[in-house]
């Protein structure tokens, strides 16, 4: 792959797939003399996309060299993979400028770092399920204790959809568990793990392994209250670029989705999502797609943070939080411009919709 020729041919190539950028923007500065910033993600759906639009030239996702997304806004993205916990400590030790994160964990390091949401990327839809063996209905699962990560989205579905079913929370066990530990017990039938509470991968593969297993109810029922988003720190805004930064992390996000509307691609991408998402099959991982139901242009991101209803779910994550001691005071939270610990802010978004 030395020679001059073969790689002019794909070069030019990629080019007429749309794979690589053009240099020739209207910012003319090296790598080097872009400014640079970074993005913690860790594996899942939604935020699996910007892995994968690294791999095919949307960004490039090392230090010091671009994307043709990078080069249109000017700045330089570092993606930083990691665990989901690992991730949240970057951003709370100021360790990353942006994060992949729920509304309900970003809580926690606003009241230390003054954040702002910018862009909401997915929603689970069934993605976290309470899942069975021999338990008929909720009102028998009061017998059993019911293993999932506690002061997580799982202990949150969980007690959402008891109030929804007309349960009292004070009637039920949920006990602390991590997510792989309890997925794993259920699925080598350990005696006493009779109900998991857990999120995609785990509850595909818990459902696939035990034939006998089944959803007493799941996320589904919550739709839009549980929130993927990419968030920035209000410190890395004020820095020159910052603002272009989140625009670009914003504008791979949407030409990836119109990637993954394309037929062609489609099946493709999907499986890139999954790559390391536990080893579902395709048919799997188009489900664990659809149940963690993407916002993929910027209408639908809009509908939802400027919408009348998130301000009201919101409150309920953030009471939630504050109850269960997720949260050790209250967090200032608001939509649009302002001075809040946390906010939502869709300008962001209308940039890059209406930028030509």
């Amino acid at each position: 792959m030395k020679r001059q020729p073969v790689l002019a041919t794909i070069a030019a190539l990629a080019l007429s797939l749309g794979l690589v950028g053009y240099s020739g923007c209207s910012n003319s500065k090296t790598a080097a003399e872009k400014p640079s910033f970074t993005l913690a993600w860790s594996e899942y759906p939604s935020w699996s996309v910007f892995g994968v639009a690294a791999e095919k030239g949307l960004i490039n996702g090392e230090k010091g060299k671009l994307g043709r997304i990078e080069e249109k806004w000017g700045v330089d993205i570092v993606l930083k993979e990691a665990d989901y916990d690992p991730c949240i400590t970057m951003y709370n030790s100021l360790a990353t400028d942006a994060v992949c994160v729920t509304n309900m964990d970003v809580l926690n390091p606003a009241l230390g770092r003054k954040s702002v949401a910018v862009l909401p990327t997915s929603t689970s839809v069934g993605a976290d399920m309470c899942i069975v063996t021999g338990i008929k209905n909720v009102q028998e699962l009061r017998k059993y204790k019911v293993y999932g990560l506690a002061k997580s989205v799982s202990e949150y579905a969980f007690v959402r959809n008891l109030e929804k079913l007309g349960e009292k929370e004070s009637d039920h066990h949920f006990e602390n568990m991590d997510p792989a530990a309890a997925a794993s017990a259920m699925q080598t039938n350990q005696k006493g793990y009779e109900a998991i509470m857990v999120w995609n991968p785990y509850s595909l593969q818990t459902l696939k392994v035990r034939k006998d297993a089944r959803v007493l109810f799941d996320s589904s029922s919550i739709p839009e209250e549980i929130i993927d988003m990419v968030v920035v720190g209000q410190d890395v805004l004020e820095k020159p670029g910052g603002k272009d930064f989140v625009c670009a992390v914003i504008d791979t996000y949407y030409e990836f989705n119109r990637m993954l509307a394309d037929k062609a691609q489609h099946d493709e991408l999907v499986l890139a999502l999954g790559t390391k998402f536990s080893n579902l099959n395709a048919a799997e991982m188009e489900k664990a797609v659809e149940q963690t139901r993407f916002y993929k242009t910027p209408e639908e991101a809009l509908k939802l943070f400027k919408g009348e209803q998130f301000p009201k779910t919101m409150k309920l994550v953030h009471d939630f939080c504050l109850s269960h001691k997720i949260v050790e005071k209250e967090v200032s939270y608001g939509f649009g411009a302002g001075n809040a610990q946390l906010r939502f802010d869709p300008s962001y978004i209308e940039q890059v919709r209406d930028k030509k």
